[in-house]
């Protein structure tokens, strides 16, 4: 029996129906003149494609799985100093050592490589810690808050927002002070091309975004649906977290440990568009353990006549920030990835 639909919902209805009409049709006289074969090694490559991410996705669930048998630091640990054996022999060393040239010329080569091992052993640790990241925020006595009483005091005004925060400690817990105050916040991040393994990755970290993660998308038209959806969940309350420490082929160069850096203007786009406040935190790796300090400030919004001079400002000033963190504690943040042009 047909749905009963009226109004403009019969009306799209029907477009929906010739719409898919067309393509159908379209679809079927086209496929009329593909050769058999051609269409046969189609199916084959496709089949071999969802058996490739079976497979990965199966892999992953064994290494959880055994990452979760023992407890979360030893797991940490290990990985730590795996990391910290294999990891200088991959090229992304030798970028990691080109960038601590650039940003300390000062230091000798010894102390350079020094704080890209130290670099490595974090990530190392970071690696086992995100596969749980539910156990982590299950204790969280592990995870402080620094100035908790002005947190407490800030937590339920802190409006319609944007987190910033940049590849340091375990950066994806930088989102927990807006967590704690609740609201629902949700973040962006980069989409896994493997459906299962994306797939569960979301499913693993809702209790840290209960807003959901929006993925950046792999295209030039679902990247820009993203930014529609995160300005929109912006401008009605939401609270929305932002990894922004990283080179952004299109965005704005301005100022980083003395060289011009190509940085993420959406944040500040957002802020300035919508209204909202920015936050920006920082995850400090307490010891060598999994165990972090969330440091936090507001960046105050601009509000002047000029739009653009605004944003460029706020950009400038959240990568100042980035480098005064970074300065403090360089062995924490990820060297191995492009910053400069």
């Amino acid at each position: 029996m047909r749905p009963r639909l009226r109004g403009n919902r019969c009306v799209q209805w029907i477009a929906i129906w010739r719409r898919d009409s067309v393509v159908t049709e379209r679809v079927a006289s086209d496929a009329s003149i593909v050769p058999q074969h051609t269409r046969s090694l189609g199916g084959i490559a496709s089949s071999l494609q969802e058996l490739r991410y079976r497979i990965e996705y199966g892999l992953l669930r064994i290494i959880v799985l055994l990452v979760r048998l023992v407890p979360i630091d030893v797991g940490a640990n290990i990985s730590g100093m795996v990391w910290r054996l294999i990891a200088p022999h991959n090229w992304r060393h030798q970028r990691a050592l080109e960038n601590l040239a650039i940003a300390f010329p000062e230091k000798s080569v010894r102390e350079r490589q020094k704080i890209a091992l130290a670099m490595w052993e974090n990530l190392g640790r970071v690696m086992a810690e995100t596969m749980q990241i539910d156990r982590i925020i299950a204790e969280p006595e592990r995870i402080k808050i620094a100035d908790e009483q002005i947190f407490a005091r800030y937590r339920d005004k802190l409006g319609p927002a944007i987190g910033v925060t940049l590849h340091t400690g375990n950066w994806e817990l930088a989102i927990w002070p807006f967590t704690v105050a609740g609201n629902n916040p949700a973040a962006v991040y980069r989409t896994i091309k493997n459906p299962y393994i994306d797939s569960y990755l979301r499913k693993t970290r809702r209790a840290l975004y209960p807003g959901g993660l929006l993925g950046r998308g792999r295209s030039r038209a679902e990247g820009q649906n993203t930014a529609r959806l995160i300005m929109d969940f912006v401008r009605q309350g939401g609270r929305l977290g932002l990894v922004c420490d990283l080179h952004n082929r299109t965005g704005l160069p301005v100022p980083f440990f003395g060289r011009p850096a190509p940085s993420v203007t959406v944040p500040a786009i957002i802020a300035r568009r919508v209204g909202a406040r920015i936050w920006m935190g920082r995850c400090l790796r307490l010891g060598k353990k999994s165990r972090f300090q969330i440091d936090w400030k507001e960046l105050k919004v601009p509000r002047g006549c000029n739009h653009a001079e605004d944003v460029k400002w706020i950009t400038a000033e959240m990568q100042k920030q980035f480098e005064t963190w970074i300065r403090e504690v360089p062995e924490q943040w990820m060297w191995s990835n492009r910053r400069w042009s």
